[in-house]
């Protein structure tokens, strides 16, 4: 049974628009963008956007625009899904909510064709109605205010009558426009016929019959108005004009035509460079923007004279963007340009100047064609590798297309970035910072306590630091357990010898407590009105501070209850916790006597580890603070604590690493705390959502670290590491962070190598030259660290590289291994010789860092994909997969042919796993095909062993467990196939059998194996990670065996009961889909973001949905085991 989480949600925005909504009595403009499923709403400040929403839909948005009921004084949106469906909602920004108003309608024709033109649809600008058009020759018609009858609401449809349907010949449809000016509805069709030519049509749209919600028909009347073979074949968009102009523009690749609709007149300008426009926004009545697919940006113009006599149109570059999928003009000049092919933007037009400014960027890993996994931790390939959530793992994408074309670096976690160096250090074991008083805003000083010394930074207004040799009477001698501000600008020093109250603005020591003699100061807390020592590891000591260090209470523990830690709240009570050795417990005192009165084991049974570490902070708003217990085995137990009466709840634990934790509170400018845990893995610990959230660190190398908000470093941390001391800046949560190398040129494939720390890049550069467009492939070598290109290798004219993949093949004294890139390709040119359509190329990589060919050969096919089998390469060619082994003769390296097996089309992606080869076909699905190596003289062989029988147009595959295959189609569909080698019968063994199946909803390009050690007790097993043409990345898991039916019952459940846009229904949106079959629901797999909306709900819901679940499991069971999944990526 499988599983499926997104740790990257899909970037490409290919729907824009603005929506006019109500903030109390003022009608505000927000920003409405479509990515994929996720449908996010923007507020314009005017500089720049800020995200307000973000919701998901249970379907692929094909569809977007706006209209306005009668009822309402603000805008509603539409809502078109793939699955031929659509749906109203209201944006309410004072609660921050999206709302339904008309649940979905499906308008599904299964007898018609789906458009190839891509779905439409537009609103009437006089509020009558709304066309959509899913299908070939046939238009949804929507009538907007119906009028209602009988007892019927008008709010129960949203606003929007009954769907009718009507018929017309014009079958490819390239673009739709409602035409100005007319007392009947006209909408101008541009079209293409079967014969390749454009015409341009309008029609009257007129409703007969009753005019209710539910009745009526609608009729297309042809007008007069007819342009018959349009001489630009690539027009594509037709702009209407408003009054008093009144008509239509119609963009094509050489000209651009205005057309008068009521005499049938067209004027026409040429192009100066022939271009195929992509969008367009009004900027005013007569002034347009206009993208083109190069990433060119033109201001076109309409010259009037007399009023609303066009004179002539003016068309002038002003500058260059990301290649454009959509355009909103959101005030004056300020525009929005929304990209699939790469980053979005805002931007501001100065139509004077003729430039363009870039105002702020979105960025966008959209399309991802190809990527690879590093492991920054041990960086032992893509079998081995840290999980994607520890921050340690980083994917490589290669994303966009043509000019927008680049490399992605992307790491989850919490952002770490460095600000300067302060010096270089070993042994650093604490970290404290100081205020000059108690009233100061900012920090001044830094004590850093080593081994055997305790170090002092002095740090001035501008940033200078200064190291001092003494500091106000503080003991430099020794290291400091303990250094802290205290009321009364006052200053406390905690050492093993000695405890130090001194006057912060003169230095003077005001009182000394030292213990007994021979004895030592083990750990130490201080709040506002007390200081709490453990001494020897057996006594407790409680101080007073403001009598200047009186004792105000003694207790010995004993040998039998070792004292292991301390920790004194922040807030005034009469408690502390307490950290023992033996039993691994906690125990909660009272400072009066210093004498337990509630003990708690938190070491697991059987189990030798002991807490170590121990903070109370508040984390979570309006919440109860909670208690964290960092334990030497490195997990970190919490628990919530209620001040009433200081009882213990909700035990969590989570491991972060294999040594103890240690915890430091970092404040935050809303009075709550984060908590950041130095270990193996750094992790920021945080509330979110009513939940507390751990996150990893982007950052390996720390061991401590403090708050330092001074002047010069405002809001940072002062973080140690085994060599140094640094000043850097933490995000407060975890994010998604992106790095980018702008390519310029398509990253068609990706390789990684962990031994020459370098990529291997394959790209494909477009240019446009005199109005003819040309493609040039590159072989690049790229710097793991700086992503810089460090050499290029140029293919041949007309050649695009296919495959590139990294391996150890011999080398040229046959005793050892080198790592290599082999690269596949394939020639566009049809006219070429037919005995050679491609080449395989073996790279080295020289001392230099420069690639060097070490042998090529040529192909009768293009070879679409590569792999290794025992040290021979598989080149996937049209029809046919090959095995070659590589060879020196003499010092010549070359490729030998050793096996062929024929496929059923073409190969378009293989893995191999030991003897066997997975072959996903472009047409026929998956083959397992198995090699065997030639035995007493017989030649090598590869033999078909298994299929999968039905029709799949597959797009990538990849092995997931043993005898068992994870394949994605071009349908946006995932499927677990597995081999049944002990079936009944023969063909029982030679049949791939589905084991679950779903919907994912976008086409996935590439699959890559992942291996991450888990414990027995894991809910899933991760296998693999998916990259998708929208930049979506996902997380493919399977499902322990004991959790299979607890998890298909809970997703059950949460799909019931949870919000959903448009009523949507889950099971439809997540079933099986191809041209072959359609499936009711999901078969055997787990949606991962569904399952963690469990942790949105309230807590009533939560028991409900946990009483319904009939298995034996309570609410914090499963809310634990939600929160486990979540943290996977």
């Amino acid at each position: 049974m499988a599983y499926l989480a997104t740790i990257h949600k899909p970037s490409s925005i290919r729907h824009a628009l603005k929506l006019s909504c109500l903030n109390g009595d003022v009608s505000e403009d927000y920003l409405v963008v479509a990515k994929s499923n996720i449908l996010e709403i923007y507020s314009w400040t005017g500089s720049g956007l800020v995200r307000q929403c973000s919701r998901s839909v249970y379907g692929r948005i094909t569809i977007l625009e706006r209209f306005r009921p009668v009822s309402t004084k603000a805008d509603h949106l539409l809502v078109g899904t793939d699955r031929s469906t659509y749906f109203t909602l209201s944006w309410h920004p004072q609660s921050q909510e999206v709302r339904t108003e008309g649940k979905y309608v499906d308008v599904t024709d299964r007898g018609a064709r789906d458009t190839q033109m891509g779905e439409k649809g537009l609103a009437c600008p006089d509020g009558r109605f709304i066309v959509l058009q899913h299908f070939e020759g046939i238009l949804t018609v929507v009538p907007l205010n119906p009028k209602t009858k009988g007892r019927q609401k008008a709010d129960e449809s949203g606003g929007l009558g009954e769907p009718l349907q009507a018929r017309i010949p014009e079958l490819f449809i390239r673009s739709l426009a409602f035409v100005h000016g007319y007392a009947k509805t006209r909408l101008a069709i541009l079209w293409e016929d079967g014969h390749n030519r454009v015409h341009l049509r309008t029609k009257e749209l007129e409703l007969t019959g009753p005019r209710f919600a539910d009745g009526g028909a609608v009729e297309l009347r042809d007008t007069d108005t007819l342009l018959p073979n349009l001489k630009d074949k690539g027009s594509n968009h037709i702009i209407p004009v408003p009054e008093p102009v009144r008509g239509l523009i119609i963009l094509g690749e050489s000209s651009i035509m205005y057309v008068d609709d009521s005499n049938n007149e067209s004027k026409s300008i040429a192009l100066e460079e022939a271009t195929i426009f992509v969008a367009w926004t009004p900027l005013s009545d007569i002034r347009y923007i206009l993208a083109d697919d190069y990433g060119k940006l033109y201001a076109c113009e309409l010259l009037i004279v007399d009023g609303n006599v066009l004179q002539d149109i003016s068309i002038q570059m002003i500058g260059r963007t990301s290649r454009a999928s959509c355009l909103v003009q959101l005030s004056g000049n300020d525009i929005f340009l929304g990209s699939h092919q790469g980053d979005s933007q805002v931007i501001s037009v100065d139509l004077d100047q003729q430039s363009v400014q870039v105002a702020q960027t979105l960025q966008n890993i959209a399309p991802i064609l190809d990527f690879t996994i590093m492991d920054l931790g041990n960086r032992t390939g893509e079998a081995q590798m840290n999980e994607y959530s520890s921050g340690q793992a980083r994917i490589v994408t290669g994303s966009g297309a043509f000019q927008d074309g680049s490399l992605r670096s992307v790491r989850s976690g919490v952002g770490l970035e460095d600000r300067g160096l302060l010096t270089e250090i070993e042994g650093v074991q604490n970290l404290f910072s100081l205020t000059p008083s108690s009233s100061a805003e900012f920090v001044d000083t830094l004590v850093v306590s080593v081994l055997d010394e305790t170090r002092v930074f002095r740090f001035g207004d501008e940033g200078d630091v200064e190291e001092l040799e003494d500091y106000k009477g503080f003991s430099m001698a020794e290291s400091t357990l303990l250094a802290a501000n205290i009321p009364g600008d006052r200053l406390i020093q905690v050492t093993p010898s000695v405890v130090n109250l001194i006057d912060a603005e003169g230095g003077a020591v005001l009182a000394r407590w030292a213990p007994a003699q021979s004895q030592r100061v083990t750990d130490a807390s201080v709040n506002e009105n007390h200081l709490l020592l453990a001494v020897a590891g057996t006594e407790l000591v409680l101080l007073d501070l403001a009598a200047e260090l009186a004792e105000l209470a003694q207790r010995d523990y004993g040998a039998d209850s070792q004292i292991a830690c301390v920790t004194l709240p922040k807030m005034s009570s009469d408690v502390a916790v307490v950290g023992i050795w033996q039993e691994a417990k906690i125990a909660l005192i009272r400072l009066s006597t210093l004498e337990p009165f509630h003990q708690v084991r938190v070491g697991e049974a059987g189990h030798a580890s002991v807490p170590r570490g121990l903070l109370l902070v508040h984390v979570l708003p309006a919440e109860s603070p909670v208690l964290f217990v960092a334990m030497a085995d490195g997990t970190v137990v919490s628990f919530s604590v209620d001040v009433n009466d200081w009882s213990l709840s909700s035990r969590k634990s989570i491991v972060l690493g294999i040594h103890e934790a240690r915890l430091q509170a970092l404040p935050r400018a809303d009075g709550l705390f984060n908590v950041f845990a130095t270990c193996e893995h750094p992790s920021l610990i945080y509330g979110s959502e009513g939940r507390v959230v751990y996150s990893a660190v982007t950052a390996a190398e720390a061991t401590c670290v403090c708050s330092f908000n001074a002047e010069a470093f405002p809001n940072s941390i002062v973080v140690a590491t085994d060599q140094e001391l640094k000043i850097a800046v933490i995000d407060e949560e975890r994010r998604t962070h992106v790095r980018d190398l702008h390519i310029g040129e398509t990253v068609r494939r990706l390789a990684y190598s962990s031994k020459l720390k370098a990529f291997g890049v394959g790209t494909i550069r477009r240019t446009l030259e005199q109005g003819v467009e040309k493609v040039k492939s590159h072989i690049k070598l790229v710097d793991e660290v700086l992503l810089d290109a460090l050499d290029t290798y140029d293919l041949n004219d007309d050649e695009l590289v296919e495959a590139v993949i990294s391996t150890e093949l011999g080398d040229e004294s046959g005793k050892g291994l080198a790592e290599k890139f082999i690269v596949g390709t394939g020639y566009l040119d049809e006219e070429r010789d037919e005995s050679v359509r491609g080449r395989i190329i073996v790279f080295e990589v020289d001392e230099e860092r420069k690639l060097r060919v070490l042998t090529e050969l040529a192909v009768k096919g293009a070879c679409r994909c590569l792999g290794v089998i025992h040290g021979r390469i598989v080149a996937g060619l049209i029809k046919t997969v090959v095995i070659y082994s590589f060879e020196y003769e003499a010092t010549r390296a070359r490729l030998v042919k050793r096996a062929s097996y024929r496929t059923s089309t073409a190969p378009i992606d293989l893995v191999v796993t030991d003897d066997v080869i997975a072959v996903a076909d472009l047409m026929k699905s998956v083959s397992i095909v198995e090699y065997r190596a030639g035995k007493d003289g017989l030649p090598d062989s590869l033999d078909e062993v298994a299929r999968h029988r039905q029709t799949a147009w597959g797009t990538a595959v990849a092995h997931v467990a043993e005898d068992t295959f994870l394949e994605s189609d071009a349908e946006g569909n995932l499927m677990v196939l597995h081999r049944n080698r002990h079936g009944v019968t023969d063909d029982d063994g030679r049949t791939l059998e589905v084991t679950s199946e779903m919907c994912l909803g976008e086409m996935v390009n590439r699959i890559r194996r992942i291996t991450i050690p888990i414990s027995a007790e894991a809910v899933v097993i991760p296998r693999a990670f998916l990259a998708t043409v929208d930049g979506s990345l996902y997380l493919f898991a399977l499902i322990s065996p004991k959790k299979q039916d607890l998890l298909m019952r809970l997703q059950t459940q949460i799909a019931a009961r949870v919000d959903r846009l448009g009523q949507l229904s889950f099971n439809r949106y997540r079933a099986f889909r191809n041209a072959v079959r359609e499936a009711d629901e999901p078969f055997r797999f787990v949606d991962g973001d569904l399952i963690e909306r469990f942790l949105d709900c309230s807590s009533a819901l939560q028991v409900e949905m946990v009483a319904d679940l009939a298995v034996d499991a309570d609410v914090d069971e499963v809310r634990n085991m939600v929160e486990g999944l979540k943290r996977l990526r």
